[in-house]
């Protein structure tokens, strides 16, 4: 009997202090959701990013503004300490506004197309290129014609993606191979140039840029990507006209590779300082709206971490490190240089965070994990269900930490709703006045919460 009552008080024992850890780790998420939605700075350091600063392609001037802007607004945030890592990075230039033109039967039919480079592209010839046009369906579909179907052609590439994924960066990771690959493989059968729809669930007049692959044992021909309406619209005048002509003129460039640098800063942990804790996005963007959502969100609500945690007094037990990582966009330069040095100074990283699917409302957190780490952090579900955020469930990582998880990192990525993303990624319209300010900052405290919980509970 008196070994029954001990084992009860003991598991009362237990009982009584995880309860009281469970009512200690919800009210800080509250504390911290109250910061972030009351006092946030997010949304103004965006606007100043994106308006002030504004597009920021690795290697142009406006990125090193923002690594400068960024390294004063760690500071002024309150971090400890605020360092820079010096990365090579790309420096590709766009040039000259592209022209694409559909050429019909007589000189009048000739209809200007929405297009724009794929970045790293190659440019066409001053003169420009004219050539009969074929349409394929994704690189199977090149593949399935052959080669004297396509040589001396140039290639349309017209593979949608796919409306019945509910997760639209699946339906993304399947269409985005004929962007990323589609002129290499062209290039084997010997076209000209390749011209590839828009990744994108929308039907608009954007056309949605993106970085494209090339080999040095393949000829390197000039890509562009097509709206979706453009593509709609080329599409079907191909099936009216297998002689449709196509003239595409492209005038960017790939200079010598430029100096850059990620930014870093740091809060230190009190009982741990040599143990991190990353959460970061990518400075870079794309150059033809301002990187709003891709990732200038990613940049604000990470440094936004840093001020919440300042400004509660919340002391981690280890060090948390904010990073605006350079060059995601089109080399991944920043995200390969951290985990190189990670490596070299022998840090030892507990986890690292990822922000960059967009300022949108926060879903959730996928995970590349253990299966005891995952189920570790599905048991924290019942803190962040109140705010919204129930997604544990899904794997992924993003692409700038994925790096680290060679050096066994767990690595994870905040998941807002996904269903608006593509609409502005990689476009024009990828702007500030796009950016919901609630949704941000819902973001902010999102990854604000689930660092406390690793830093207070560890992943192991």
């Amino acid at each position: 009997m008196n070994k029954l009552k001990t084992s009860l008080i003991a598991a009362l024992t237990v009982f009584s202090a995880t309860a009281s850890l469970a009512q200690t780790d919800s009210a800080m998420i509250k504390k911290i959701y109250a910061e972030a939605l009351t006092n946030g700075k997010s949304y103004s350091n965006l606007e100043y990013l994106c308006n002030t600063i504004g597009p920021r392609l690795s290697g142009s001037p406006q990125a090193q503004q923002a690594v400068e802007w960024v390294f004063k607004v760690m500071k002024e945030a309150g971090a400890d300490t605020v360092f820079l890592q010096e990365c090579m990075v790309p420096h590709w230039v766009r040039g000259a506004k592209e022209v694409g033109k559909a050429i019909g039967s007589g000189p009048s039919d000739v209809r200007e197309l929405p297009i724009c480079a794929l970045g790293g592209s190659v440019p066409t010839p001053e003169e420009g290129i004219t050539a009969n046009i074929v349409e394929v369906i994704g690189i199977k579909g090149l593949a399935a014609l052959g080669k004297e179907k396509i040589k001396g052609k140039i290639v349309f590439y017209n593979e949608p993606m796919d409306p019945s994924f509910i997760e639209t960066f699946n339906a993304y990771g399947k269409a985005v191979q004929q962007r990323w690959a589609g002129a290499m493989e062209a290039s084997k059968m010997g076209a000209l140039a390749v011209v590839v729809r828009s990744c994108t669930l929308t039907q608009d007049d954007y056309p949605h840029t993106g970085v494209m692959g090339y080999v040095d044992s393949i000829s390197k021909i000039p890509g562009c990507c097509i709206s979706t309406n453009g593509a709609n619209w080329l599409s079907s005048q191909l099936k009216k006209n297998k002689d449709l002509k196509f003239f595409l003129k492209m005038s960017c460039n790939t200079l010598p590779d430029a100096k850059s640098y990620n930014v870093v800063g740091e809060i230190r942990g009190t009982e741990r300082p040599k143990e991190y804790v990353v959460v970061g996005g990518h400075l870079d963007s794309w150059d033809l709206g301002t990187g709003a959502h891709d990732d200038g969100a990613g940049i604000v609500q990470s440094i936004e971490v840093l001020r919440i945690y300042k400004a509660l007094g919340i002391k981690p037990k280890c060090t948390i490190r904010a990073v605006a990582f350079m060059n995601e966009e089109n080399g991944g330069r920043g995200g390969k240089k951290y985990a190189e040095l990670a490596k070299k100074n022998n840090e030892k990283h507990i986890a690292a965070i990822e922000s960059d699917a967009g300022g949108f409302t926060p879903r959730g957190f996928s995970s590349d994990v253990t299966p005891a780490v995952k189920t570790k952090i599905k048991s924290w579900r019942p803190l962040f269900e109140p705010y919204g955020v129930y997604e544990f469930d899904r794997d992924g990582s993003g692409s700038d930490i994925n790096p680290l998880k060679e050096q066994n990192v767990p690595c994870l990525e905040l998941r807002p709703d996904s269903q608006r993303y593509f609409v502005h990624h990689h476009t024009a319209i990828d702007k500030f006045e796009y950016v919901n300010k609630r949704e941000l900052e819902l973001g902010d405290a999102a990854l604000g919460a689930l660092i406390w919980m690793i830093t207070q509970h560890g992943l192991q």
